[in-house]
């Protein structure tokens, strides 16, 4: 078997679990054969991809070659002088305008808040990428419908970003070999994962890039006011007590690292009895103008508990673009308040 070949048979190789080949994957860099002898390059994002993918090639063809060395291919070094946040750097120039959406706490809906933002910013023409940046629980993929998608390069070596409902995606979920792939990394590589799909992406030209960041005041949050010169934080939070206590570390954070906050949204709001019409303040009342007026922040809006948006967005189906008016306008309100609060670049 000469070096064409072993590229071409290596090529039809499915991935395990997936439905792909490592072809339509762009795993494969080079593939020669010499003296019977086999060097194959991999170009896997991860550790666990690349010693997925070398155990299904050895599978394969460890009768055929007297020696087999698989590699992963050696990326070129990325600058890795960090800013700071009085004065960050800039990985993505390509972005007119960067959105940092977080919350306090876990579970508040700030995914579903980020790309009904995302997608309510491209109804209005704009050009919209969303960065899933909370690695540890990536959800923007399956709100977006591109939950099956794995990510393929381009012909410079850029991975190019899945796109559904007008805007550009790129998470971390979609380089693992299945969703449910846990992602047990330490900060540091976490943050040089964002800092390539930052720079190795190829986004165009964006009017909005959308970051969804994890929730908290951790290292990511930091890393990305220390690269990204960040437009306006959206910050989430339910009117739950809680959640507004944890919300206030965050308002604090981007008022110490001078990052411009746009305003909060309350998600959870209240829930209105589709038999009755009743309104159920379920997680309290009030607790987002609370903070909104304590911090001198604007409420940019409110959204309630409603089944059909929980349903909508567990099957990719964004209220936004999706859903009945009432549902629509939710988002698009939230964008609208959002554009007149910030002085952004259009």
């Amino acid at each position: 078997m000469n070096s064409k070949a072993l590229k071409a048979a290596l090529e039809n190789i499915r991935y395990p679990g997936l439905s792909r080949t490592l072809g339509e994957l762009n795993l494969i860099s080079s593939a020669k054969v010499t003296d019977n002898k086999a060097a194959i390059a991999l170009l896997t994002v991860s550790d666990e991809s690349y010693l997925t993918v070398k155990e299904v090639i050895l599978e394969h063809f460890q009768n055929q070659f007297s020696a087999m060395d698989i590699t992963k291919k050696l990326e070129v070094q990325k600058d890795m002088n960090y800013g700071d946040t009085a004065q960050p750097n800039n990985r993505a120039p390509y972005a007119k305008n960067i959105i940092a959406v977080t919350s306090g706490k876990g579970g508040v809906g700030k995914s579903t808040v980020s790309v009904n933002m995302a997608i309510a910013l491209a109804q209005l023409g704009y050009k919209v990428g969303i960065l899933d940046a909370d690695v540890y629980g990536p959800n923007v993929p399956r709100l977006t419908q591109t939950d099956m998608e794995r990510i393929k390069w381009n012909d410079n070596n850029q991975i190019i970003p899945s796109e559904n409902y007008g805007i550009k995606i790129m998470s971390v979920a979609l380089t693992t070999p299945t969703m449910d792939t846990p992602l047990v990394w330490r900060s540091s590589v976490a943050v040089s994962a964002l800092l390539q799909f930052l720079e190795d992406v190829a986004w165009g030209e964006l009017d909005f890039m959308v970051i969804d960041m994890p929730p908290g005041t951790g290292d990511i949050q930091l890393t990305m006011a220390e690269e990204l010169p960040i437009t306006a934080a959206v910050l989430v939070t339910t009117p739950q007590i809680v959640s507004t206590d944890d919300v206030s570390r965050a308002i604090m954070m981007f008022k110490d690292i001078k990052v411009p906050i746009a305003g909060i949204v309350e998600n959870m709001s209240y829930f209105i009895a589709p038999d009755t019409g009743n309104r159920y303040d379920i997680f309290g009342q009030g607790g987002g103008q609370k903070i909104a007026d304590k911090y001198a922040v604007p409420l940019l809006g409110q959204v309630p508990l409603d089944m059909a948006i929980r349903e909508g967005s567990d099957q990719g189906r964004p209220p936004v673009a999706l859903g009945d008016e009432n549902q629509k306008k939710y988002y698009q309100d939230i964008v609208d308040s959002m554009l007149s609060e910030i002085d952004f670049k259009l």
